[in-house]
């Protein structure tokens, strides 16, 4: 019983995101429509679904996702939101080509820079494109 009440108490969401890069090395950011900012495209997992898998079905529903490279594993982020801790996998996925349409989530794209990420991009999005760009450890907090 311990063990439900802590889970209960503290609980865990698994996601992923990606750095999604295009055919010129152009990393894929997106706005929410329920957030500010630059944010590099992902989401949740669900029950059963593997992460690889879930990245693509993601990038499908929000982006259009036409085409791609088989997605890489590149590093596992913890975050705190509120009660429950995000653990967030990070994939990257090359030449991505996509049909963007906005929709409920998601109201714009843009490929850019990955060095050279746009005024307006998330800070957790700025670490993980640094860490990309300079071949950094990745530092294990989103």
């Amino acid at each position: 019983m311990l063990v439900n009440l802590k889970a209960l108490l503290s609980p865990v969401a698994f996601g992923v995101s990606a750095i999604a890069l295009d055919g010129k090395g152009r990393v894929l950011l997106v706005r929410h429509c329920y957030m500010p900012g630059w944010h590099l495209p992902g989401g949740g997992v669900a029950r059963g679904e593997p992460p690889a898998d879930a990245i693509v079905r993601e990038l499908q529903e929000e982006v259009g996702l036409v085409s791609n490279s088989a997605p890489q594993f590149v590093s596992l982020y913890t975050r705190k939101l509120g009660i429950a801790t995000n653990v967030i996998a990070l994939y990257c996925i090359r030449n991505v080509q996509i049909g963007f349409k906005p929709n409920a989530e998601i109201v714009a794209v843009q490929f850019a820079d990955p060095a050279h990420p746009p005024p307006g991009t998330a800070a957790g999005t700025m670490r993980r494109l640094a860490e990309f760009v300079n071949k950094s450890l990745p530092d294990a907090h989103w």
